[in-house]
């Protein structure tokens, strides 16, 4: 193997200099590596805390993109991360090779091999690693060991331009250090990242991106499931909030009668029951962001005085005649169409237009084209670390399988069925070092048309009362007439106990109250 030429690097350089994007500058370095260096696999693998994160590869599935490795599960990774200078493993090692299963060429274990890892190092500090990897034993054994100094040296320098370049961009006046430093500990702690490399998912980051920075009130809508809490979590860490407190606040799941003292807090001895002094969401959301989730659900009474606030700063705790000035910012979420929420009497109007001063649509798993392969990747790995298997992949086949299904309950549900999945495939192949989720795993996925819903012992056809031969349909209204349908029938049945109502029907009880004053339906008891 001869060294790496002159004109090489010189070649790589105008090559870096000249990409528009770190996509590019990651995709040429690998390709003057493969030119450089004999080999089947190389990725490069970005280094925060203890995680290291694919962020280019060649020769490994595509799965392997949404794939996050910890250190402890990886002993080679982790012998790689402590060293400066390039590993090359000996042939034999008895280490497990992390990407066991995952090579593009092999769909079984990985045969005896060459592998090798670059840490990558710029200031004395570690940014990734560079691994290689031959299914050719020994192939890497008479490599001088001046190429792999200076391959790692362009390697660090072209992620650490990268990283500079994202801190550029997404924050004027950070500090030149790497972006991830600051941000990826608080994504860690509060569970997860934005995962999908699909057009409609690049436009939500970069709207991400335009509005995280501003002081707006932002309003995320999209189905259930999509990962509007996640949009939120992100939204408050590239803000200049994100070392102040996140605050989550289920709307659906306030009771009534407590909802002013559970966001505006209250003073002891306010009401029944109110023995000490309890801070409420907004004042613990100070100088932080405050997420309003199910937003939609909320009464016309609570939402008044959630726009007092909003458009005064000013809260007022119950039984406290004193006001008190907050600095909050607003994050709403909602699966309804708010619009339409207040054009019918719903919703308030001036409170919508309070919070939606950028809205942000959250696209379905179905609208997301190529996404499904590598969030299957994401779960599979984090499905593994729960299970505690050694190594567990997704074959192409089961891929295909759920590329074809709709998704009505988005990413959610994705991660069920890989999680389900991945217990199926542990049951099915005891013993055996590479668990493999099959298309059998994956179970049945059925895109129901018309179907019968059931409560338990209850069921009533969902188109028993739906006139389809009409020219158009009001689908809210067709949805709010059948659970009205089925809210009093189980009612009747429970001699109109909402409590016992509310246990059957799977809700809470405060929640069930809501949806029923919403749809007028009233229990009426008589003496006789």
């Amino acid at each position: 193997m001869n060294q790496i030429s002159s004109t090489a690097i010189i070649e790589l350089a105008l090559d870096l200099a000249s990409s528009l994007n770190s996509k590019d500058r990651f995709d040429r370095l690998l390709d003057t590596v493969r030119k450089t260096i004999t080999c089947d696999a190389v990725a490069l693998l970005s280094f925060h805390g203890d995680i290291l994160t694919p962020i280019a590869i060649q020769g490994l599935s595509r799965d392997t993109i949404g794939r996050r490795f910890l250190l402890t599960e990886h002993p080679r990774f982790d012998v790689i991360c402590q060293s400066k200078q390039p590993i090359r493993f000996a042939t034999d090692s008895p280490l497990p090779d992390p990407y066991d299963g995952l090579l593009i060429d092999r769909e079984d274990d990985l045969p005896v091999h060459s592998c090798m890892g670059l840490p990558l190092y710029y200031d004395d500090k570690l940014l990734g690693l560079l691994t290689i990897d031959s299914l050719t034993p020994y192939e890497f054994d008479n490599i001088p060991e001046r190429t792999l100094v200076v391959i790692s040296a362009i390697a660090a320098a072209t992620l650490n331009t990268a990283f500079l370049i994202e801190q550029l961009e997404t924050r004027a006046d950070h500090s030149q250090k790497v972006v991830a430093e600051l941000t990826e500990e608080a994504w860690k702690r509060d569970g997860g990242e934005l995962i999908g490399e699909s057009l409609v998912m690049q436009k939500l980051k970069e709207e991400l991106a335009i509005v995280a920075n501003s002081e707006f009130n932002i309003l995320i809508y999209g189905e259930t499931g999509v990962g509007k809490e996640l949009v939120a979590r992100t939204l408050h860490h590239k803000s200049p909030r994100q070392h102040g407190p996140l605050v989550y606040v289920n709307c659906a799941a306030l009771p009534e009668n407590l909802i002013e003292s559970e966001l505006f807090g209250h003073v002891k001895g306010a009401f029944t029951g109110a023995e000490k002094n309890r801070a409420g969401k907004f004042i613990l959301a100070n100088g932080g962001t405050l997420f309003l989730d199910e937003i939609g659900e909320l009464t016309l009474a609570a939402q008044s005085k959630i726009l007092r606030a909003i458009q005064s700063n000013e809260i007022q705790p119950v039984g406290q005649d004193k006001v008190e000035q907050v600095n909050v910012r607003i994050i709403a979420a909602t699966n309804r169409d708010l619009k339409v929420e207040a054009q019918n009497g719903r919703f308030r109007l001036d409170l919508y237009h309070r919070l939606s001063v950028y809205p942000i649509k959250v696209p379905n798993l179905e609208e997301r084209l190529g996404d499904i392969q590598i969030l299957s990747g994401y779960f599979v790995e984090k499905t593994k670390r729960k299970l505690g298997v050694a190594q567990l992949k997704i074959t192409s086949e089961a891929i295909n399988y759920l590329e074809q299904y709709h998704w009505p309950g988005n990413v959610r549900e994705l991660e069920h069925v890989v999680s389900r999945s991945a217990l199926k495939a542990r049951a099915r192949q005891q013993g055996k070092k590479i668990i493999s989720i099959e298309k059998q795993d994956c179970g049945r996925l059925l895109n129901l048309q018309s179907t019968a819903v059931k409560a338990d012992n209850i069921e009533i056809n969902t188109n028993a009362d739906i006139n389809l031969s009409q020219t158009t349909i009001n689908l809210r209204d067709e949805t709010e007439q059948f659970q009205r349908q089925v809210i009093k029938q189980v009612l009747i049945q429970e001699n109109g106990n909402w409590a016992a109502t509310a246990r059957r029907l799977s809700v809470d009880r405060a929640n069930l109250n809501r949806i029923a004053k919403r749809l007028d339906i009233k229990v009426i008891k008589s003496i006789y």
